[in-house]
C-alpha cells in the first residue's frame, strides 16, 4: 500500500463523521483521492469493517453480515411514530417539500414535533424557501438519513415494485399510491 492511501485511511478511520473527497484531501495532502478510496474499498471488502460512500461522504462501517454481533451493545433508539415515519417518507420521495405539501399528501395535518423529532434525529434539515406566497420552508433529507439508512444518494430509495415485494403496501395504500405518482407525473 502506498503512503498517500495509507493517510486516506488514517484520516477517515480517526474522523468521528464521514469525510467528503475535499476534506480526506486537505488531512491526507497531495495525491489522487479517488484513486485510493478505490483500492481502499477494494482491499476492505470482505473484512469485518469496509469503506462505504453514502451521500458522497466517505466513512468505515462494520460489514453488513457482522453487524448483529454488535446490536446487543447499540443503544436501543425510540421508534418513531406513524405520523414520523410517513412525514419521512414523504420528505425522502418529495423534497424538497413544504408542510402544506406534506399535509396534503398525508391528507392530515403534523403537528410541528413531528418535523422536529425528524431535525432532531438528523434526517430531516430546512432546505430553503419556496418563491411563492407566505415563501414556506422547505424541508430535505440528510446525509445522515442516507447513512442511517444505507443509501448511497435518494436514487437508491426502494421503488413501488420493491415496496409491493416486501408486503409493505396493502391493496387500499397501493392504490392510493398509484393516483399520487399519476398525479406527480401530470405535473411534471
Amino acid at each position: 500500500m502506498e503512503e498517500f492511501e495509507r493517510a486516506v485511511e488514517a484520516a477517515i478511520f480517526a474522523s468521528s463523521e464521514p469525510l467528503s473527497p475535499e476534506e480526506i484531501a486537505a488531512f491526507a495532502g497531495e495525491g489522487e483521492v479517488a484513486a485510493a478510496l478505490a483500492a481502499l474499498s477494494q482491499i476492505y471488502t470482505g473484512h469485518g469493517i469496509e469503506l462505504v460512500e453514502r451521500g458522497g461522504r466517505w466513512h468505515f462501517q462494520t460489514a453488513p453480515d457482522l453487524a448483529h454481533i454488535l446490536r446487543r451493545t447499540r443503544e436501543e433508539s425510540r421508534r418513531l411514530s406513524r405520523a414520523a415515519t410517513e412525514t419521512l417518507a414523504i420528505v425522502a420521495y418529495h423534497e424538497p417539500v413544504s408542510r402544506a405539501e406534506i399535509e396534503a399528501i398525508r391528507g392530515v395535518q403534523i403537528s410541528k414535533g413531528t418535523l422536529d423529532v425528524l431535525m432532531e434525529a438528523g434526517w430531516v434539515r430546512t432546505a430553503g424557501r419556496r418563491e411563492g406566497p407566505g415563501r414556506p420552508l422547505l424541508y430535505a433529507t440528510t446525509v445522515d438519513f442516507l447513512t442511517h439508512f444505507g443509501l448511497g444518494s435518494r436514487r437508491d430509495l426502494p421503488g413501488i415494485d420493491d415496496l409491493k415485494a416486501a408486503g409493505l403496501l396493502d391493496p387500499l395504500d397501493e392504490a392510493a399510491l398509484q393516483l399520487q405518482l399519476e398525479s406527480d407525473e401530470e405535473e411534471a
